[in-house]
């Protein structure tokens, strides 16, 4: 009878614990919410991140306190969230530099797939080439076609060894069979500085960070790394358009909390995000910053963060990088 009655009291507590967490998710939020961003002040992740953050807020019932912890490719920031609650009060945006993080960091204190729960990518950015205005090639097939007549004479620009660009510029190299060399700088500003005076050929950088540039006529832009067109530069033609079957990188921002939060938080923040990214103020705002409003699943942004690492190893690996 003892042993009938335990099995009876401890399915009584298991139904107990089953009905716990979906009432805790049904009041949740009740508190503020802090969103993490790895990066400073005034960055692309920082500000898309508060355009998303005040509005899905509201949508929330609850204020989005965003917190800037920069430092180690976001990895401070990343390992800060891993490690905290995971009662959906502790997020983070992340970035395509989260799985570079992933490959180039040697001592990264978190797993980027295992440690995170997905919510969804939030918005796109365009990668593309760029090259100074009178370079005397106007598409990608007349860049490569340049380069290989002239192994080892021209260098391409790169904001650090082992950041997005460089890996981006380097899966460009090991895909058209290029001789060329890196040159890294710290700066997007100073990449452009070296194109401008044609210290080197080319660079791979976000659009939007050279839109002045381009506006102006000084530079111009080759190709975007995007699988379609970028909506605020729709002349530009993709890789994949322009000869590169299947080469598609795509900038890119999203959320993610803990792993170990509860699948109904999941579901709300995607549900908030939905509508707050259908919404004509929040596009353009983001629109305004090079960015495209799109909503994966949290299936999809796993999926993708897991593929995009496997594949930044296998650049590295090829380019003998070593994790620092």
């Amino acid at each position: 009878m003892k042993s009938v009655a335990f099995g009876i009291a401890a399915a009584a507590i298991a139904v107990a614990f089953v009905q716990v967490e979906p009432a805790a998710a049904q009041s949740w939020p009740s508190k503020p919410i802090h969103l993490m961003v790895g990066f400073g002040a005034g960055g692309g992740t920082d500000v898309a991140t508060r355009i998303v953050a005040e509005p899905l807020g509201d949508v929330l019932g609850q204020r989005i306190v965003v917190e800037n912890k920069p430092g180690a490719g976001g990895t401070i920031a990343g390992d800060i969230v891993a490690k905290g609650t995971k009662d959906g009060y502790n997020a983070l945006m992340i970035s395509t530099g989260h799985t570079v993080a992933a490959v180039m960091i040697k001592s990264q204190a978190y797993d980027a797939v295992k440690d995170f729960a997905p919510v969804g990518i939030v918005a796109n950015s365009a990668i593309a080439i760029v090259v100074p205005k009178d370079f005397p090639a106007n598409d990608l097939k007349g860049l490569i076609d340049l380069i290989k007549a002239n192994p080892g004479k021209y260098n391409y620009g790169t904001v650090g060894i082992g950041s997005t660009q460089h890996l981006t510029a380097e899966l460009f190299r090991q895909r058209a069979g290029l001789k060329v060399q890196a040159v890294s700088f710290r700066t997007t500003g100073e990449v452009v500085t070296a194109l401008l005076r044609k210290d080197v050929a080319y660079a791979f950088d976000i659009a939007h960070a050279v839109r002045g540039q381009v506006a102006s006529g000084q530079l111009k832009l080759i190709a975007v790394s995007t699988g379609k067109r970028f909506p605020s530069i729709p002349d530009v033609p993709t890789m994949i358009e322009s000869g590169m079957p299947g080469f598609e990188v795509n900038g890119w921002y999203g959320l993610v909390y803990p792993t170990g939060v509860p699948a109904a938080v999941i579901a709300r923040t995607h549900d908030g995000l939905r509508e707050v990214l259908s919404r004509d103020t929040v596009r353009k705002k983001l629109a305004n910053i090079g960015a495209e409003a799109a909503l994966s699943t949290p299936e999809q942004f796993k999926k993708l963060i897991a593929d995009e690492i496997a594949r930044w190893r296998d650049v590295a690996k090829t380019a003998g990088l070593q994790p620092q």
